[in-house]
């Protein structure tokens, strides 16, 4: 079992940039992939970037190529999404997100998420 508890998430001009942080809290955090998934209003939830158990490997999808970054702390037990060159098209909830399976460049099938955090980018 996993909890998931994001946090960073705020009001932000377009071309600004925000850090989103995930406190994972239970055991083996280090053999989850790990990810970040968005969801805008009406719109259905959306994979944003994964990381592998290691580290190594991140997947972004085409909308966060470029602008996001995806990092892990195995001994923080944390996951980091940095945003940079934010657009309006951009605000969403953001969920963090664990999976037993790992991640790939076409998503992630997540066995936790965490309640969420609003990001919203002003024009």
């Amino acid at each position: 079992q996993v909890q998931l508890v994001e946090s960073g998430g705020g009001l932000v001009q377009a071309g600004g940039s925000l850090r989103l942080s995930c406190a994972a809290s239970g055991r083996a955090f280090s053999t989850y992939a790990l990810g970040w998934f968005r969801q805008a209003p009406g719109k259905e939830r959306e994979f944003v970037a994964g990381i592998s158990w290691s580290g190594d490997s991140q997947y972004y999808a085409d909308s966060a190529k470029g602008r996001f970054t995806i990092s892990r702390d195995n001994a923080k037990k944390t996951v980091y999404l940095q945003m940079n060159s934010l657009k309006p098209e951009d605000t969403a909830v953001y969920y963090c997100a664990a999976a037993l399976t790992r991640a790939t460049a076409q998503g992630m099938a997540p066995n936790y998420w965490g309640q969420g955090t609003v990001v919203t980018v002003s024009s």
